[in-house]
């Protein structure tokens, strides 16, 4: 048994879950891992966060904590041991969005609504703790990474206009975003009701953005195909709710560009330092996404840099990210 299969066992050790079947679940980008234990008709969730590779459950206990004062639906922590970044949590359900709209795609329009209502509730609280920021500057150093892993060619000029354009279309971070708030990290609990119908995942690296951050992020999803229809529909739901001005959707455009310029840098390093090639199919996909933000009057200086600095991820680049 390796080292951290012995701090598991001691962990569960005394515990009810000590014996219970044990199922691996799909990976994220990260380095934690989940599993699934049972035991006939009940289950919890393993999280498995070496502190080692930079993992931080203290900050997935705070944040919980936080979004169950806002009457949200994170996982209950039954168990926790930040020294080791293990952590029993409870099972919020087996369907999230994009699971549970393979087969009934008849309720998309509810899902994402519901998805909205959630962020309408965080887009009126100011928590009282302290979260990193997404000022301007940050958000354009957060794109460097571009070079060198998805291209050689500078992005200095890059970097300038980003941090120029969000200047100008979402200068104010004001509005906790939970920042992989996407339909593979939200569960429908269709018996449930009100805050309790979306359950929470992956919420740790949560901080304050303009106002608009997660909503880009659940609608401009790189892991699977979101209508035009559907965003502008949802778009124009959350506006109704907070009340936000026609200018929210050049905001919008503007960090759907840096989340999407972001995630391209990430994906290509995720490929070449970790050799987890699946990352290089979502970029096409990425790409597309990107380039509908670009298309907004008001990002024009950003889609040249963009155009000038980066390669298109066709045929013949996505086999060299892969080498």
């Amino acid at each position: 048994m390796s080292k951290r299969g012995e701090l598991i066992t001691d962990f569960l050790a005394e515990t009810t879950w000590a014996n219970w079947g044990r199922n691996p679940l799909t990976g994220d980008a990260s380095a934690r891992r989940y599993t699934r234990l049972t035991h006939k008709a009940q289950s919890v969730i393993l999280m498995d966060a070496p502190p080692e590779n930079g993992e931080d459950t203290g900050a997935f206990a705070q944040i919980a904590s936080y979004l169950t004062d806002q009457g949200l639906c994170p996982p209950d922590i039954l168990k926790h041991d930040p020294d080791s970044g293990l952590m029993v949590i409870s099972d919020l359900g087996p369907h999230d969005f994009a699971n549970w709209l393979r087969t009934h795609p008849q309720d998309t329009t509810a899902l994402y609504k519901a998805a909205a209502d959630v962020l309408t509730k965080l887009h009126r609280q100011k928590p009282d703790f302290p979260f990193n920021r997404l000022t301007p500057e940050i958000g354009g150093d957060m794109i460097a990474l571009l070079n060198p892993y998805y291209t050689d060619h500078p992005v200095t000029e890059l970097v300038t206009t980003m941090t120029a354009a969000m200047r100008e279309l979402a200068p104010v971070p004001d509005t906790i975003a939970l920042r992989d708030f996407h339909a593979e990290n939200l569960i429908w609990r269709c018996d449930q009701k009100g805050g309790a119908r979306v359950g929470l995942l992956d919420f740790q690296d949560a901080l304050i953005a303009p106002a608009g951050y997660d909503l880009v992020s659940l609608l401009r999803d790189v892991r699977r195909d979101v209508p035009e229809s559907l965003n502008t529909k949802i778009t124009t739901y959350f506006m109704q709710k907070t009340g936000l001005g026609h200018d929210f959707r050049a905001q919008l455009a503007c960090l759907g560009a840096q989340r999407n310029l972001r995630i391209l840098g990430v994906f290509a390093r995720l490929a070449k330092t970790r050799n987890k090639l699946r990352y290089i199919d979502l970029l096409p996909r990425l790409w597309n996404n990107l380039l509908r933000d670009l298309g907004h009057p008001a990002l024009t200086d950003l889609r040249q840099a963009a155009l000038t600095a980066l390669p298109e991820p066709d045929a013949t680049h996505m086999i060299k990210l892969r080498q």
